[in-house]
């Protein structure tokens, strides 16, 4: 099973308390991070995109770097581990990330992949006057197909003359081209959603759902699975997970408590309000659990609590759930998470077994 990590580019991670470890994001954070995790022989490392935080007393991603350019500088140092940036559609014209890419294509020698998303926080874009009206919930998977047409169309041929309801190509070039190809990342829940992704996408990333349920997520997977055989595609599925590890399970378990204990309430009222807006029925699901109160801690992404030991187990079970390629985690405390997970977790894992041991020890 593939390995990933979630880098932190907005303040604080993924946990919205007052509890959790407090910090800013920065290039340097993130590349400690992505070579630590280049160190333990993780897979990949993938950036989001976010344009407006929730507030509230963490001020929660109010502070965010922008994906493209940190994943360019981390390009540049690193060596073996894949990079993805994620492109925020409504705002970057397909072709304008079609070339930023084949540019971190050449910087990484053929390292580094795309995710694409349709943007469902309005806040997000009405704050620079370019969100195209509520309408566009509606359209968005029509908007993201003709999207990738053009970057696929350019990436492959070099040129782009499609003409649609959302994107006109006259003779649009793009030299030089990518080494190799270029994967893409969507994540699609709803109906629109999986149709997108088994058509398009490479990968399909899923939340993982609740605490200690490492299988959770296979419905989604499953979906993703009856998905392909109508387009009849090779597309798996990657599953977001938290880890929070210690010795033992009732040291994790604490700091689960702790970081519940101070939950950002105004912060998740505000995360609540903006996933409630899409109110068509068949809405993305990843954003309707973002606003389910039962751990809106961490955005309610899966959660694996417990000691290394039990943690590795757990890791086990998702590689086990049929059209899983991977999982993408997030920590409570990145550099230490992701030297726990290198030294005391990754080495207990089955699914990991072929990947060897680094010489050296990195201590967080």
């Amino acid at each position: 099973m593939k390995v990933g990590v979630f880098l932190p580019i907005g303040n604080n991670g993924w946990l919205i308390s007052e509890n959790a470890p407090q910090y800013m994001p920065s290039f340097e954070l993130n590349r400690e991070i992505t070579q630590r995790a280049e160190h333990y022989g993780l897979d990949f490392a993938l950036s989001m995109i976010k344009l407006r935080g929730f507030g509230g007393k963490t001020e929660f991603w109010d502070h965010n770097l922008e994906s493209f350019t940190l994943m360019a500088g981390l390009a540049a140092v690193t060596s073996k581990i894949k990079l993805y940036a994620t492109a925020a559609s409504l705002v970057m014209p397909p072709a304008i990330v079609a070339r930023m890419a084949s540019t971190i294509d050449s910087i990484s020698g053929g390292r580094f992949g795309v995710n694409l998303v349709t943007g469902w926080q309005k806040p997000e874009y009405s704050q620079m006057g370019m969100w195209p009206g509520d309408q566009f919930f509606g359209t968005r998977y029509a908007y993201l197909s003709e999207y990738i047409q053009v970057m696929r169309e350019l990436w492959t041929e070099g040129r782009s003359n499609l003409k649609g309801d959302y994107f006109t190509m006259d003779d649009c070039r793009l030299s030089p081209r990518p080494g190799k190809p270029v994967e893409v990342i969507c994540a699609g829940a709803s109906d629109a959603g999986m149709a997108f992704s088994a058509q398009y996408a490479d990968h399909n990333f899923c939340f993982g759902k609740g605490v200690n349920t490492p299988t959770a997520f296979a419905p989604a997977a499953q979906r993703l699975i009856d998905a392909t055989r109508v387009t009849g595609r090779q597309v798996s599925t990657y599953v977001l997970m938290m880890v929070i590890a210690d010795e033992t399970d009732e040291l994790a378990r604490a700091k689960w408590e702790r970081y519940k204990d101070g939950v950002d309430h105004e912060a998740v009222q505000w995360l609540g309000e903006q996933a409630a807006v899409d109110k068509r029925s068949g809405s993305d699901t990843n954003v309707r659990q973002m606003s389910d109160p039962t751990s809106a801690v961490n955005i309610n992404m899966g959660t694996l609590v417990g000691s290394y030991a039990n943690v590795a187990r757990m890791l086990d079970e998702v590689a086990t759930v049929p059209g899983t390629e991977g999982v993408l985690l997030t920590f409570d405390d990145f550099v230490e998470g992701v030297t726990q997970f290198g030294e005391r977790i990754q080495p207990l894992m089955s699914s990991r077994s072929s990947v060897a041991s680094p010489v050296t020890s990195l201590a967080a």
